[in-house]
């Protein structure tokens, strides 16, 4: 079974659906969240991992540079994946887990994305745009802000009466059912990154349909 390092800087309620998702699986799961990084002493992520009975490690911004590549190696961390982490991850870590690192944005990249660009501030950029359609991305994670290679994407259409909150609520329903089925596909080898640069494979699930108007339920598609 494959270990997981998840980190996170807020709530982590993207890593409560990956625990809960890989749970559901029970012994048919590819892997598990053995570690969970916050770099907030009061990020309630921590306290999430706390009652799975999940490692919580505190990683204050004045560690030193290679902190968290000695706390992923001392936990024998296979993949890491990223929730929500607001400190940059150390080069010399996305190098040596290159294809082993996710990420999920609250758009649909390559637009909206880039330094700056996290939480509300993508949501609020999106409505000033016009856009109408939006969404989750998940991604591989590389030395450049949300440039990694795709691994899925799932539309939310922006809704003329849309406001911050609101778009960010759909959308990160959506997340909620789009990270964990991604994390499992790349745990099972199912979707790879492979040295041409590019996402090889498909994941284990088929994304809901939508009405032109957005679902009446986050994850109940219309008929």
């Amino acid at each position: 079974m494959r270990r997981i390092a998840v980190l996170a800087s807020g709530g982590g309620s993207n890593l409560q659906a990956i625990l809960d998702h890989l749970a559901a699986l029970g012994a048919a799961a590819p892997a598990a969240v053995t570690l969970v990084v916050s770099d907030r002493a009061d990020g309630y992520a921590l306290e999430r991992a706390r009652a799975r009975g999940v490692v919580a490690a505190h990683l204050p911004r004045s560690a030193p540079d290679d902190a968290l590549e000695r706390l992923l190696d001392e936990h024998r961390c296979d993949l890491v994946v990223l929730a929500g982490y607001l400190r940059l991850v150390p080069e010399p870590v996305v190098r040596r887990w290159s294809g082993r690192m996710l990420n999920i944005h609250p758009a649909l990249l390559p637009a909206f994305g880039g330094h700056g660009m996290y939480g509300h501030r993508v949501h609020e950029a999106v409505l000033a745009a016009g856009v109408r359609l939006s969404g989750a991305t998940v991604h591989f994670v590389n030395e450049q802000f949300d440039r990694g290679a795709i691994v899925a994407q799932w539309p939310v259409p922006v809704r003329p009466d849309d406001t911050v909150e609101t778009l960010a609520q759909r959308v990160l329903a959506v997340e909620h059912r789009l990270y964990p089925w991604c994390v499992e596909a790349v745990a099972r080898g199912d979707v790879r990154l492979d040295d041409d640069g590019h996402v090889h494979g498909s994941l284990p699930y088929a994304f809901p349909r939508f009405a032109v108007e957005g679902p009446r339920h986050p994850f109940v598609p219309d008929e």
